[in-house]
């Protein structure tokens, strides 16, 4: 399907999404394999996003639901997080939200809130969450997916080079990790066997409409029997910590105007 229709049709859920429960969505993004750069051609849309409700909502003495699910419609796959949930998982330096934030696929925002949470944001950083979390990851898919598994699937290597490369990326002090896969291939994966299958494997996946199940590749796996254990060996980066008053202010200045 055309971007243009996909657009469009998340453009529409998400006007209903606002219309039927009276809020006002204030940024939206893709955040699965779409944005990473490695989707099949029948891969789901997987859209993000954060919204407000109106001052009354938040003058309440009940807790209230602070997520938006909608059941998933063909391909299309779209939550969203209350913006105080949202600041209080950055106070945490969640790194799924650091990601949006990343996203090359923006299917609409407020620029001002965009900026504003963009620069709020690099201030709750912490490399030491996000590594200790992409780490986690990666064990775990090679763990699940697989370790000492004669047929795997394919695909599933991608999904543990992912969070394996985040942990480089944070090692070598580069920032908050970017949601292009490629990008992270570029930035700090110099072995060339590896990155040569992995290319193949991402080039197959990208054309393909599911990656077969096959024995495991060599090169691939041993990369990621020796890595992570060496990774698991770091002393823990930096820890990075923000301002809980800034916070309340983004709050008040973005939720509490209406």
């Amino acid at each position: 399907m055309p971007d243009n229709l996909v657009h469009q049709r998340v453009r529409d859920a998400l006007a209903r999404v606002e219309a039927e429960r009276n809020v006002r969505v204030l940024y939206a993004c893709e955040s699965g394999s779409r944005a990473w750069g490695f989707a099949s051609r029948d891969s789901d849309y997987d859209v993000r996003f954060l919204y407000v409700h109106s001052r009354d909502w938040y003058l309440s003495v009940e807790e209230r639901r602070d997520v938006i699910e909608l059941p998933i419609a063909e391909d299309l796959d779209v939550s969203g997080w209350e913006l105080r949930k949202a600041l209080r998982l950055l106070r945490k330096s969640n790194p799924p939200l650091l990601e949006w934030l990343q996203s090359p696929v923006v299917y609409g925002c407020d620029p001002e809130f965009f900026a504003a949470f963009r620069e709020l944001a690099a201030g709750f950083y912490s490399p030491r969450r996000c590594f200790a979390h992409y780490l986690h990851m990666a064990f775990g898919n090679w763990r699940h997916y697989l370790l000492g598994r004669e047929q795997v699937s394919l695909k599933k290597y991608l999904y543990v080079f992912r969070p394996l490369l985040a942990c480089r990326w944070i090692e070598r002090q580069l920032g908050p990790v970017p949601m292009l896969f490629a990008e992270l291939v570029e930035g700090v994966l110099e072995e060339a066997e590896v990155r040569a299958a992995l290319d193949a494997l991402v080039a197959r996946k990208q054309s393909a409409v599911e990656l077969a199940v096959e024995p495991p590749v060599e090169a691939l796996s041993r990369f990621i029997a020796a890595e992570l254990p060496r990774l698991e060996a770091l002393a823990e980066p930096e820890e990075s910590v923000g301002d809980l008053e800034e916070l309340n202010r983004f709050f008040r200045r973005h939720a509490l105007t209406a």
